[in-house]
């Protein structure tokens, strides 16, 4: 297969895919950012809000429960260690109401102490380090557009398949 023909095949996935991917939405993506640490928290909430999130901040894990009981977030990032209820603990609630939210766990300690999705419940975990920004956007922009439940292969990634076997 010529290189046109894979541009033109990989545009049509794109093209057949874009509905399910949300691209559009009518409302901003809403995240709940918690950090005890006051200075992290306003640089990542700046960060966020410049690229249209909307963003409310906690500076516990106690004011971040109270905060997503009240209002609808698609995303919360949460720091793991934080007085009192530490990041795992806010998880733990957020998965047990039932929410659809997306969970993004962030740490300083998350490869020193082995820090996975599977053991802290967290759809992602990031490591707080010089890549953490970029990580962090590309993250949130990613869960914010898949959905919680998977549903039956889409059109984009039926055709994707079809490409592969021609190829």
């Amino acid at each position: 297969m010529d290189a046109n023909a894979l541009t033109a095949a990989l545009h049509s996935c794109y093209f057949l895919a874009t509905p399910q991917m949300k691209l559009s939405r009518s409302t901003p993506v809403r995240i709940l950012l918690a950090d005890d640490n006051q200075h992290g928290l306003l640089a990542r909430k700046m960060i966020l809000q410049e690229q249209g999130f909307e963003v409310e901040a906690a500076t516990s894990g106690e004011e971040a429960w109270e905060i997503f009981q009240r209002e609808h977030f698609d995303v919360v990032v949460t720091d793991y260690r934080m007085k009192q209820m530490n990041g795992s603990e806010l998880i733990r609630l957020i998965r047990t109401s039932g929410s659809p939210a997306r969970i993004i766990m962030l740490s300083g300690f998350a490869a020193a102490i082995g820090m996975t999705e599977a053991s802290t419940g967290a759809d992602q975990v990031i490591a707080k380090s010089n890549k953490e920004v970029p990580e962090l956007l590309r993250a949130v922009k990613k869960l914010a557009h898949v959905p919680v439940k998977r549903g039956p292969a889409s059109a984009g990634s039926m055709a994707l398949r079809t490409l592969r076997k021609s190829g």
